[in-house]
């Protein structure tokens, strides 16, 4: 459509996950009008990103030294493991200040339709570490649709026989939300998870 270096960065932007055409050239257009010193520090930050951030060599979350701060935390409990599938849920699941206990990030979910087997995933590194003997507790917070559901299960089956107890993120009704608007499988999944009052 145009030319040169502003359809390149239109076509480089498309290429980001969310991004689409128009967006892609909103923003390019913003970058364009946009006061050098500002976009010569989103430069600066693309490059630092890329310079620095690596993955911690225990847990797999993002980190610029070999391990990342939860893993360097000598105040959180080796005993638990929770099991997400990307980064993004670490920091989702440290938001709540409900966790105490170390994590594995997996890189995904189990998606044969995607070409994504366990062998894709970071299973046999949770494998080793699980052989330790310290872990009492894997929680299991895949994300709650197809691919998220198949990898606990293939997870709780490796795991049982190791006599660790295995526990899946319950699943329901959010707060404020209407019974009327909720879907079977999540009003089914808040039957399943009712506790006493």
């Amino acid at each position: 459509m145009y030319e040169g270096a502003i359809q390149d960065l239109i076509d480089e932007l498309g290429r980001l996950p969310g991004v689409g055409p128009k967006s892609a050239q909103r923003i390019a257009f913003y970058v364009l009008s946009a006061d050098p010193a500002d976009v010569n520090r989103l430069a600066g930050a693309l490059r630092k990103v890329k310079e620095l951030v690596r993955f911690c060599t225990n847990c797999y979350n993002v980190a610029e030294s070999d391990q990342c701060r939860i893993c360097r935390d000598p105040r959180r409990s080796d005993e638990v493991i929770c099991v997400v599938e990307e980064p993004k849920d670490v920091v989702a699941i440290e938001r709540t200040g409900e966790f105490r206990g170390r994590y594995h990030v997996l890189g995904g979910a189990i998606n044969p339709l995607e070409g994504i087997g366990p062998d894709n995933l970071r299973i046999r590194e949770l494998m080793t570490r699980l052989g330790g003997g310290a872990v009492r507790e894997l929680i299991l917070a895949t994300d709650p649709n197809t691919e998220g559901e198949a990898t606990a299960t293939y997870l709780a089956l490796m795991v049982k026989p190791m006599g660790i107890s295995v526990t899946r993120l319950a699943s329901g009704l959010p707060v404020g939300g209407d019974l009327e608007y909720a879907d079977e499988i999540t009003l089914g999944r808040a039957f399943e998870g009712r506790r006493a009052v």
